[in-house]
């Protein structure tokens, strides 16, 4: 009798660990860390991407040289760009000097990588110059700046709240890689895919 009962408790024993084991397993992966720089990292890339949005919606296609843009951006806000771009079809680049106004301008990413996921409004003034990729032969080459520009909004997969007050820009973009100063910290992200 003691022998059955042991016999029993263990295949119990088993079904439940099996059970445990299998319900652990279909719980999906914790998505890695995201300390204070990546949501810096995530902030600047959603500026950026906001940015490039703005420069596709007005002034993609248009004639080269003087440009005076404003867009409503698609989930609020609005956007005004302006300054001059000019084609360089040699090259297969577009050499910008354009400052970009954003008020209350909202854009979101999601993404299946939660450092590439974010929803934010960004309000401020931004200046960006240097060469924009067109084609594969080129390379994207900016510097953007801003005496104050703020973000709010939120950061990462699952979302964290993220609020920048009134901070000074100062990065470059080189390829795919985005560096500098925000908010008076070194901050840096892969755009990786994001030529322009």
């Amino acid at each position: 009798m003691k022998r059955r009962r042991a016999t029993r408790t263990r295949r119990a024993l088993f079904a439940l660990a099996h059970l445990f084991l299998v319900a652990c397993q279909d719980e999906p992966p914790e998505p890695p860390p995201c300390h204070a720089d990546c949501e810096d990292g995530i902030a600047l890339r959603s500026l950026r991407e906001t940015m490039k949005l703005v420069y596709n919606i007005t002034l993609q296609g248009n004639p080269e040289g003087e440009q005076d843009e404003t867009t409503a951006c698609p989930l609020g806000g609005r956007a005004r760009v302006f300054g001059t771009a000019t084609s360089n079809p040699v090259q297969g680049a577009t050499e910008v000097e354009l400052t970009y106004e954003l008020a209350g301008c909202r854009y979101l990413e999601l993404d299946d990588e939660p450092e590439e996921t974010y929803e934010m409004t960004i309000d401020g003034t931004v200046t960006q110059s240097g060469v924009m990729a067109v084609q594969p032969t080129a390379t994207t080459a900016l510097l953007m700046r801003s005496e104050s520009v703020t973000l709010d909004g939120n950061v990462f997969d699952p979302p964290r709240p993220f609020h920048g007050e009134s901070c000074a820009l100062e990065v470059a973009q080189s390829g795919n890689d985005l560096s500098g100063l925000f908010c008076g910290r070194e901050v840096g992200v892969d755009l990786g895919g994001q030529p322009n």
